[in-house]
């Protein structure tokens, strides 16, 4: 079974950019769409962002104009870049392939706007 990895997390200022990275193991076109999903404290895993087979892509609508999904086929991996980072972006960041029935996670990535 396939397996995912993020990295790219870290400490940024506020306005300051990431881009983090969802590596797969095998061909990245065998998932049918990947996920972007965050959790702050005290929150419920959400959403970010996502990006289909097909290119179709999609935002929740406090990052959009801000993060951009996108995927690279020859590294096998899905990037999220993140500008105009703010406080409430706070959280750990998951990657999420669907294949089939199947859901394949990554182990996930801090991502943490202070001053």
């Amino acid at each position: 079974q396939a397996h995912l990895v993020e990295s790219g997390g870290g400490l940024v200022q506020p306005g300051g950019s990431l881009t983090l990275s969802c590596a797969a193991s095998e061909n990245i076109l065998s998932f049918s769409v990947i996920h972007w999903y965050r959790q702050a404290p005290g929150e419920q895993r959400r959403v970010v962002a996502f990006i289909t087979r097909e290119d179709i892509t999609n935002y929740m609508v406090s990052v959009k104009g801000r993060f951009t999904i996108s995927r690279d086929n020859a590294k096998n991996t899905v990037y999220l870049q993140m500008n105009s980072l703010k406080p409430e972006d706070t959280a750990v960041y998951y990657c999420n392939g669907r294949r089939g029935p199947n859901d394949c996670w990554g182990q996930g990535t801090q991502v943490t706007v202070s001053l």
